[in-house]
């Protein structure tokens, strides 16, 4: 039998299966870094009067926080105010979700607390480089969210107040009921529990704690960064030197669509400092 692991408690896992949900248990001691984690898909059999995870199928990306395999998507969600919007880090979290190799999608919210004609030339870049927009704010009906969000699973990220919570509860009330009583059931502070957890929304899946806590950089390979970003991709390969850092360097195809206005001003500058801090980090 296969299926998908939506919650993990302890060495408790719960898998869908069928439209069906049912509880399983590791098959002996797995080594670290081999354990199964949500979002995995999994063969598990019968065994006596309980379920037992056989073998974790091969994932396409995986995630280090939350713990999460097989993510379709993640949703930057982007204030505008309280706290104001910042295109360079809209940029930087865009990077680690691409390097992540997970699609990004930039939801928008507190829209209507701003004069959005002052963003439209910002978010029109975005837009050409071909990375999806969304709009959302209360008393919208959602309808955009919904269809990504239909039959994918996702992550959330973005700025502590950005409305991560909020657009949540809009979807589903009972999103934050299911996860209070989760915390109190485990007790607050306990780091003990190892506790992950998927939630169906809007006919998909969305993981129940934001993704990407951090943006430090210092760890990961940006060494192909380039041939990530939406807005560079119709230039790379196309520079006189295979090993171009799109900086100083003569005949490169990316610093020639800058100057002729087809890339992302923003994009660019947050490029060369994240390839600067990798050179700062010795890599």
């Amino acid at each position: 039998m296969q299926g998908r692991i939506i919650k993990i408690i302890s060495n408790q896992y719960t898998i869908e299966y069928e439209n069906q949900f049912v509880v399983a248990w590791p098959r002996g001691k797995m080594r670290k870094g081999q354990a199964p984690v949500v979002g995995d898909w999994v063969e598990f059999s019968a065994v006596h009067d309980r379920y037992v995870i056989e073998k974790i199928i091969p994932r396409t990306n995986r995630l280090l926080r939350p713990a999460i395999a097989n993510v379709d998507q993640a949703l930057i969600v982007t204030s505008m105010k309280d706290p104001d919007y910042s295109c360079h880090l809209l940029n930087r979290l865009i990077f680690l979700v691409s390097l992540s190799h997970v699609e990004p999608i930039i939801c928008i919210t507190k829209s209507d607390l701003v004069d959005m004609t002052k963003y439209q030339t910002e978010m029109a870049w975005y837009e050409k480089a071909g990375y999806t927009l969304i709009y959302t704010y209360p008393g919208s009906d959602d309808m955009d969210l919904k269809r990504i969000l239909k039959d994918k699973i996702s992550v959330l990220c973005g700025q502590s107040g950005a409305g991560k919570s909020s657009l949540l509860n809009r979807l589903d009330p009972s999103f934050s009921l299911q996860t209070q009583e989760i915390s109190k059931a485990l007790g607050r502070g306990k780091h003990t529990t190892r506790f992950c957890q998927l939630h169906p929304v809007a006919n998909g899946w969305v993981a129940d704690t934001p993704g990407f806590s951090s943006l430090d950089f210092s760890r990961i390979d940006v060494s192909h960064l380039d041939t990530l970003i939406k807005d560079f991709q119709p230039y790379v390969g196309q520079c006189r030197f295979s090993d171009c850092r799109h900086e100083k360097e003569p005949g490169c195809a990316i610093k020639e669509a800058l100057e002729h206005g087809l890339i992302n001003p923003s994009v660019y500058e947050d490029y060369i400092q994240i390839k600067r801090e990798e050179k700062q980090y010795g890599k």
